[in-house]
């Protein structure tokens, strides 16, 4: 295995175990050798987004798709971060190319059906979703995201039937 695999088989351990400073650190000292290797700014990005220093996670992924605008990763971080600041637009299109470079994966499909949902196309973002449940039955996040695009176009029974899988309160009916 790659020393590079194996220091982001680390980080994502402490990342697991919520240990995110040690993550950071061990991720500070390896740029200092590999930083050529976008991976490791990927998963900076990504520690980043969890802590929701969202100007931080931008940097380090602008600088991992700097190394390598082809990474199916850091399009979908981006896309992700797009979106956790409304920019749907600009979160469809970075989605769009993640799926595109590793299609079915059902985190990606959540995000990218959601970003339609939001933008008003839900009809396509409620496709979307539901291929992304199909891929990930037991996802709570994408059932919960299904449910409420549903019940945005008044499919209320069918989205509560979905809360009601998880766990979560029901929508009122008219």
């Amino acid at each position: 295995m790659d020393q590079i695999r194996e220091i982001i088989i680390r980080v994502e351990n402490l990342k697991q175990s919520k240990h995110f400073s040690e993550a950071i650190n061990l991720l500070q000292r390896s740029l200092g050798k590999y930083a050529d290797d976008y991976r490791l700014y990927e998963e900076l990005a990504d520690i980043y987004l969890y802590n929701g220093e969202l100007e931080k996670s931008m940097k380090a992924v602008d600088f991992a798709l700097s190394l390598n605008p082809e990474s199916a990763t850091g399009s979908y971080l981006k896309g992700f971060i797009f979106l956790s600041q409304d920019r749907v637009l600009e979160a469809i299109k970075y989605l769009e190319n993640s799926n595109n470079m590793m299609g079915n994966n059902a985190e990606v499909l959540r995000n990218l059906g959601w970003a339609y949902t939001m933008l008003g196309e839900t009809e396509r973002g409620i496709s979307i979703l539901k291929r992304a449940l199909i891929i990930s039955p037991e996802d709570e996040l994408i059932t919960e995201d299904l449910a409420m695009a549903l019940i945005g176009v008044w499919e209320i029974k069918q989205g509560n039937t979905l809360l009601k899988k998880i766990g979560k309160a029901s929508a009122p009916t008219k």
